[in-house]
């Protein structure tokens, strides 16, 4: 990996966990044929972590695997296969009572769950008595939490008893779409979520550290999950009590995997080939350029919610974040308990940097992005 300053790089995380800002890190970084991995402060490069957004891009790959094998269709109507949300209704306002609403102008798509689209999802600029009666539901709008004992059948009955917010393809939400999307999942490929994505992704690209549930082989690696308390760091999830140590009712599609650094890149380094894994060709190139390009367009980036949780001038793929264009484009996503991931198709670069904090250590990760961005110019320079 003679083309990155892997010094530098190290230093800027070193700094932030010296500075007590977090426990430790995992940087990895592949660039052409080279992988490098290397954990600093108490995680070692082989930690086990919970990755939470993370599974998006992984879950949006499976749904595209079956788009390509023509299980689905991205312009299919989810009702096919989620009847309980046919015929749906859209409120008037954010603001105003459940009850009203108007007719749906149209079904909601694959597509639609794929980018987010569906219509329900993050109010942070006006109540919004709808997204209330969702968390009083439990159809979860708080960290992952694999521990719900709601099935899939009866998250998504809950579900279905609420209004839309938007019209279907009108606005980027987050981030509901892809929990319906992972019950799709399960019964276009009839097979439960975690079973399905393990047989059709993981299994292939070698991933044997990542799961809804800890494996078992890695339960020693796993590590500790901290948010800011009175006194310091306290622990949000411990390692050996961890609630992902057991395989959950509803495996959430949104965010409920766990992974290491080296398995990551297995999954972003298939991306940069397009759709190909030592050879076995695992997602059509056509399907790899859909997942990693804009799909919003300029209104739909526009949305408040997009405002929120999307870079600046960033948009939207299946499953990613789309930042720039031409030899800066970069694509990639993170994750609400201290992930990040990005690829730089351009440069064939991915990189992933993984800590285990709630909220995530927004100084380490924009220092740790800018300057692999600097590196990445010097290189290419």
């Amino acid at each position: 990996m003679t083309s990155i300053d892997w010094e530098r790089l190290r230093g800027v995380v070193s700094s932030h966990v010296e500075a007590g800002a977090v426990p430790g890190a995992v940087v990895g970084v592949a660039c052409g044929s080279g992988v490098r991995v290397e954990g600093v402060g108490a995680l070692r490069g082989d930690a086990v972590v919970r990755i939470s957004s993370l599974t998006k891009p992984l879950v949006a790959a499976l749904t595209l695997m079956l788009v390509d094998e023509g299980v689905l269709a991205l312009d299919a109507p989810i009702e096919r296969w989620v009847p309980e949300l046919a015929a749906r209704r859209v409120l008037r306002r954010l603001d105003g009572p459940l009850d009203d609403t108007v007719v749906a102008d149209r079904s909601i798509t694959v597509e639609d769950l794929l980018t987010m689209r569906m219509g329900f999802g993050f109010v942070f600029d006006t109540p919004c008595p709808v997204l209330e009666r969702a968390a009083e539901a439990g159809l979860g709008f708080g960290p992952p939490d694999p521990s719900v004992l709601l099935t899939p059948d009866a998250w998504v009955g809950r579900f279905a008893e609420l209004p839309l917010m938007h019209q279907p393809g009108a606005e980027w939400m987050y981030e509901l779409s892809f929990a319906v999307l992972g019950v799709l999942l399960a019964r276009a490929g009839e097979q439960p979520l975690d079973v399905l994505l393990r047989e059709r992704l993981l299994d292939p690209l070698d991933m044997a550290d990542t799961g809804f549930e800890v494996p078992f082989a890695a339960r020693g690696r796993l590590v500790p999950c901290y948010t800011p308390g009175e006194d310091g760091l306290s622990v949000f999830d411990g390692a050996a009590d961890s609630r992902w140590n057991r395989r959950p009712t509803f495996p959430d599609a949104r965010g409920g995997l766990v992974s290491t650094a080296a398995d990551y890149l297995r999954f972003a380094r298939m991306l940069l080939a397009g759709g190909v894994h030592e050879g076995r060709r695992l997602l059509s190139e056509f399907s790899v350029a859909a997942m990693t390009s804009d799909r919003l367009g300029a209104v739909g980036a526009r949305s408040r919610s997009a405002e929120v949780f999307l870079s600046a001038g960033a948009g939207w793929g299946h499953g990613v974040e789309v930042v720039g264009n031409s030899a800066s484009r970069r694509y990639g996503w993170g994750g609400g308990l201290g992930t990040t991931w990005y690829s730089f198709p351009e440069l064939d670069v991915a990189a992933v940097l993984f800590t285990q904090c709630l909220p995530p250590p927004e100084p380490l990760v924009t220092e740790f992005w800018s300057e692999l961005a600097t590196v990445l110019g010097s290189a290419a320079g």
